[in-house]
């Protein structure tokens, strides 16, 4: 940065451009300035060092807002070694240097701003200026929080009338309209779930990490191919049993709004008791079971054993009351412990063997793979979160009507794939026909029976993923019957291509948008400042624990003044 040199007679726009060249220049050549006098027509300024010759005078052309530099006197004498948290590397300083990075990289973190500074520059500037310096930048970029919030009535009114049969709300508390919850559902996801996806819904949560915080719920679902298929989101201030309750039933309103008859629904969730008793109160006639990615990483993290993590799987897959009795005995042998941590979990919402409902194949749940979407975007200002969701989800749409507009197979690749792999290995069974529906199918390790009535299978592949297996394609296929119409319609490319029918239409600028009534933020908000972390010192695992003593009854465990020894004493006198 040694190239950042400043000569008598260099011309710059105006004096804000002058302040900048020569602020800039201080901080490359390490030395601090002092200003002498600065207005909007002459500046003068020289170095901060004591005994320091260096002097700089620049003015303002009488009828043009140039400013030029007329004299530079000395030479630093200061060694110019102004290093460590330079004067004149400013917050606002820090703003301009970062602002580009911070459009590519939301997460550019404030040890990397120090980093980059250092390595360009060759300073060093307080951690906490760096944070400041990225929330201001993140604010002249995105807006500010609460700017965010006071934006959302405008944008739900945007959102139901550039897509029509959308379901979009927000809700205040208070006599000053603070902002409490915020629920949004597009008409193209309301119609695709109904008409396309299978009848599945994943509910979850993810903190938020702008200024007031809050959680980001999500409802999603899978489409025939296996791909996250986001149904609704929304925003609340605080994540609870009310706030869950709240959101599902805006999720049946949603629901109702698009259809006459809801189908029968199987949902997906972490377990926790909040949503379990939302999912209870608002779909009473559907199913719920417990995300097994979560139940595998609880236990892993809990016993951190992964011979357990893969008993439980097994456990979960078991398609005989026998067989997962004998994974679970497994588990009581490996930990006793982890077995009655799992009872807290009823076998009936996470165990084949026992769930009453329909998983279409999904023991786990797709959230993680839809927050994945606002990860990076989580420390923005609430509109700004809600915009990349509505973008990713235009995206994602076209993308996906357009790839299976190629498609030439009867269902969706995941779906051909299983078929034809089920083909593969029913061409080495044998098939006894019983009666017009049943059948048995012998394999050189085992022997099946296949029911086309009920559309079952004694090893209970094709009602857990609704497609034929390959005992059922054997049986099927030895009678010529049609293996594509023993298929669920869900895993059709027409329902595939029917659940990204509808286009997810973009939303006007701000400028274009009447705000309706104000919203206020919540009154809750982030602490200032890098958040605190609980740090364990290793001397102090290590260290022995103070043991007290009693002087008066020579007893460990208690102080003198805590004694109850003459209280005891007493009592028996009486």
């Amino acid at each position: 940065m040694e190239d950042q040199n400043i000569f008598v007679g260099q011309e710059f726009p105006d004096v804000k451009a002058f302040r900048n060249a020569i602020k800039e220049a201080a901080i490359a050549q390490h030395f601090e300035l002092r200003i002498v006098k600065s207005d909007l027509i002459r500046y003068i300024a020289k170095c901060a060092s004591e005994g320091c010759p260096w002097r700089i005078r620049a003015i303002k052309h009488p009828n043009a807002p140039t400013f030029t530099i007329r004299s530079l006197e000395g030479t630093h004498t200061c060694g110019k070694n102004a290093q460590n948290g330079h004067h004149q590397a400013s917050v606002d300083w820090i703003v301009n240097f970062i602002e580009e990075r911070l459009r590519d990289n939301i997460n550019y973190k404030p040890k990397d701003i120090l980093h980059d500074i250092y390595k360009q520059y060759g300073i060093t500037i307080p951690y906490k200026q760096a944070w400041r310096a990225k929330e201001r930048g993140l604010q002249a970029i995105y807006g500010s929080s609460e700017e965010g919030y006071c934006l959302l009535p405008a944008y739900c009114e945007q959102i139901k009338k550039t897509n029509p049969g959308s379901h979009a709300e927000v809700f205040t508390a208070g006599s000053d309209s603070r902002f409490q919850r915020f629920f949004i559902s597009f008409c193209a996801s309301l119609h695709g779930f109904l008409n396309g996806c299978l009848p599945v819904i994943c509910l979850g949560g993810i903190q938020l990490k702008s200024k007031y915080l809050g959680t980001l719920l999500s409802a999603t679902s899978f489409d025939g191919d296996g791909g996250v298929f986001p149904l609704a989101f929304g925003v609340v201030d605080e994540e609870n049993d009310d706030s869950w309750m709240w959101f599902l039933l805006e999720l049946r309103k949603a629901l109702e709004m698009s259809t006459e008859k809801i189908p029968p629904l199987t949902f997906l969730s972490d377990g926790q008791k909040s949503i379990a008793d939302a999912v209870k109160r608002k779909f009473p006639s559907s199913c719920h079971a417990i995300c097994l990615q979560y139940l595998s990483e609880s236990i892993s993290r809990d016993f951190k054993n992964s011979r357990l993590v893969q008993l439980l799987w097994k456990a979960a897959y078991s398609t005989s009351t026998r067989g997962f009795k004998e994974k679970m005995a497994e588990i009581e042998e490996v930990s006793s412990d982890a077995a009655t941590w799992l009872l807290q979990y009823p076998p009936s919402r996470w165990a084949l063997i026992h769930f009453d409902g329909t998983r279409y194949g999904h023991f786990s749940s797709n959230i993680y793979e839809f927050n994945k979407w606002i990860l990076e975007a989580r420390e923005l200002p609430i509109i700004q979160v809600i915009k990349r969701i509505h973008c990713k989800l235009t995206e994602e749409f076209e993308l996906r009507r357009s790839r299976s507009s190629t498609w030439s197979s009867i269902l969706s690749p995941s779906a051909e794939k299983r078929i034809m792999d089920g083909r593969t290995h029913a061409s080495t069974y044998q098939v006894l026909r019983s009666d017009e529906v049943e059948f048995e199918v012998i394999s050189a390790e085992r022997s099946d029976i296949v029911n086309t009535g009920t559309r079952s299978c004694s090893c209970r592949d094709w009602q857990l993923y609704r497609i034929p297996c390959s005992h059922a394609v054997a049986a099927l296929t030895s009678y010529k019957k049609d293996v594509y119409a023993f298929t669920d319609k869900y895993f059709t490319a027409a329902s595939y291509r029917e659940s990204y029918s509808k286009e997810v239409h973009p939303i006007p600028d701000k400028l274009e948008w009447s705000r309706t009534r104000l919203v206020r933020p919540p009154k809750f908000r982030r602490p200032p400042g890098r958040p605190e972390k609980k740090r364990l010192c290793v001397e102090d695992l290590n260290r022995e624990k103070h043991t007290v003593h009693c002087s008066k009854c020579n007893q460990t465990g208690h102080y003198k003044t805590t004694c109850k020894t003459e209280v005891v004493q007493t009592t028996q006198q009486f």
